[in-house]
């Protein structure tokens, strides 16, 4: 097996390798994990990209885009084979008529609760749209297709979905342990931190993740919305993506990216897609460093309750970075020093990969899972499955969401129809 390394120039250099959704006052609801417009006088932590869009085909604005979404959702009817429908009333009636006690938290596409299926007896967790909220139909059926026909152990099980009249719901494997960002950014008092070797399990799992979606879907998908909020946990702390609405199919034939309007969550963009609009998998493997580097450290991607210069993550670290001796500075506190120094050392280094301002010399998905296999799949206890290599260090430069316009909206629909057409008749 071969890892991947960097010269200090830059070039790719091979070598050896070395592996609840329980209810908690509704963390969703915060203002980092919402997709939320705002204007241009919010201060720099809540400001969304204000780019120029970036549109694929310059279809007219629909006048009725009810009538084209519900089109659109005959349309997924007769494509999608794996998921289920359900009636509202079945799923009103699993929620206990979508009751306060049932809720597990809230983000930019609604709420969701936590139900039981009154046919079979299965807990699930059921995503209502809320229809005045700033995600909407396009991300529901996009959602909808993408995980009828994506299937990996590292991806959240739809199970189904319900269309009834204007009502919008999801209906996915209930996840016991919640999201990353429980665990990690949101201890409660008393909670346990989470231990080095589950925190490189949860990165592990969640880069296969994205291994798939990149080099295995055909054509390749790029999530575009990778953060801890959207990494969720079942028993074991086993981690699957989650929330799908923002994906995008990816780059064909001899096509370098894919142009769209900026979206997703401030401080986990790619620098070059917030400046130009342009899409590729690269895009995803900077949230995934700044994921990465979440886990490492135990900060927040932004965080304004600290001082001015730490309150971006990957500025705060950058410098760190270039002086591999104070690597360790990067810890969390809360690990208590309880990690081998050489396993922290290889997890920096994939994070500054990940992290690097030009797109071209960030590694690919593949090899981000190769370099961090040891580092997951470790001993249970202490050591590594064998000692990594050292890396030598690249230079590392600096590096909210916006509503979809009616164009893009049935432009981005009108693809994911064309793909899963084409995947059903593979």
């Amino acid at each position: 097996m071969f890892g991947f390394g960097f010269l200090k120039n830059g070039n790719v250099n091979c070598f050896s390798c070395f592996p609840s959704f329980e209810k908690k006052s509704c963390k969703r609801m915060r203002s980092e994990s919402s997709r939320t417009l705002m204007s241009a006088d919010a201060p720099p932590h809540r400001r969304m990209f204000s780019h120029p869009q970036h549109v694929e085909h310059n279809k007219p604005a629909s006048r009725n885009p009810v009538t084209n979404d519900k089109a659109a959702i005959e349309d997924v009817r007769n494509k999608i084979f794996g998921a289920q429908t359900f009636t509202f009333r079945e799923l009103a009636a699993a929620t206990k008529n979508f009751r306060p006690e049932c809720l597990l938290g809230e983000g930019g596409f609604g709420r969701v609760y936590k139900g039981k299926l009154g046919n079979t007896g299965q807990i699930v967790a059921i995503k209502k749209l809320d229809r005045n909220g700033l995600q909407g139909s396009r991300e529901f059926l996009v959602e909808v297709l993408m995980l009828s026909l994506l299937h990996d152990p590292n991806l959240v099980n739809l199970i189904g979905y319900c269309a009834d009249g204007d009502q919008r719901l999801l209906v996915y494997e209930y996840m016991p342990l919640g999201s990353l960002e429980d665990h990690l950014l949101d201890l409660s008092e008393g909670q346990q931190p989470l231990d080095w070797y589950t925190r490189m399990k949860i990165a592990l799992h969640a880069a296969k993740g994205l291994e798939y979606l990149h080099e295995k879907a055909k054509p390749p998908v790029i999530y575009r919305d990778l953060k801890s909020s959207n990494i969720l946990l079942e028993h074991d702390f086993n981690a699957k993506l989650s929330d799908f609405g923002l994906a995008k199919l990816g780059p064909m034939g001899d096509r370098s990216h894919v142009s769209s309007r900026v979206m997703g969550t401030y401080g986990y963009c790619a620098p070059e897609y917030q400046r130009t609009g342009q899409l590729t998998v690269k895009s995803d493997i900077y949230s995934f460093g700044v994921v990465l580097l979440e886990l490492i450290t135990g900060r927040r991607a932004i965080d304004v309750r600290r001082r001015n210069r730490e309150q971006t993550l990957v500025s705060w670290a950058e410098p760190i970075f270039k002086e591999p001796h104070r690597f360790t500075e990067l810890a969390d506190p809360l690990l208590e020093g309880k990690f081998p120094i050489k396993a922290l050392n290889q997890a920096v280094a994939v994070a500054s990969m990940c992290l690097q301002d030009d797109a071209t010399i960030r590694p690919s998905m593949s090899d981000v899972v190769t370099a961090l296999t040891f580092l997951g799949e470790g001993s249970e206890s202490t050591g590594l499955a064998s000692p990594p290599p050292e890396i030598i260090m690249p230079d590392v430069a600096k590096s909210d969401s916006c509503k979809i316009d009616p164009s893009q909206r049935e432009t981005e629909i009108a693809e994911a129809m064309e793909w899963a057409t084409s995947r059903n008749r593979q």
